[in-house]
């Protein structure tokens, strides 16, 4: 009989210092995909708000607390983070703890590294922390959240694991070379 041993999406790959940013995995606890059924929105994010501190996230931004974040990913869907999902009858909610890989991005540097590879404007004058936007990082699709002054949340699926390394530690360094 085989014997598996589960690994994480970076296992082996982070956590990187290049020049003046750190890229690491996040441990991010349980995920829940939720999906208010239509007109049920507002109970759903008042339901959250009572179980867990934080509501249904508005379209571009996360909220956080206590260790649960949500984060809009979507016209009417957003991820619950590091809580289990209280019963929510309003919604549609699925587990994909094991569907994601998250990395931080964190430095002087993070947002020019981010500039390299993702066509959204990402300084702190118009992302602000709490902002989050889906949107392409290099050719694949990411969620990604301002979590801090020059720390970002990134988040692809599993299988992408390895070329979200690939594409930022080679952003990381073609900003570090410049000096």
């Amino acid at each position: 009989m085989a014997n598996l041993v589960a690994l994480s999406p970076c296992a082996g790959l982070l956590p990187q210092t290049i020049g003046a940013v750190t890229i690491a995995e996040v441990e991010p606890g349980r995920i829940t995909a939720i999906l208010p059924f239509k007109g049920q929105q507002k109970a759903v994010a008042e339901t959250l708000k009572t179980a867990l501190g934080v509501g249904f996230p508005a379209p571009g931004r996360s909220e956080a607390k206590a260790g649960a974040r949500m984060v809009w990913v979507g016209k009417g869907e957003a991820l619950l983070m590091g809580a289990d999902c209280p019963d929510l009858p309003g919604a549609a909610f699925v587990d994909q703890s094991d569907a994601w890989c998250v990395v931080e991005i964190a430095g002087e540097a993070a947002e020019d590294v981010l500039a390299r590879l993702v066509p959204v404007d990402l300084r702190a004058a118009v992302f602000k922390r709490g902002h989050t936007v889906k949107s392409l990082l290099g050719h694949m699709t990411a969620s990604i959240t301002r979590t801090g002054a020059n720390a970002f949340q990134i988040m692809v699926f599993r299988s992408m694991a390895e070329t979200l390394v690939e594409e930022l530690t080679h952003a990381a360094k073609g900003v570090a070379a410049r000096g």
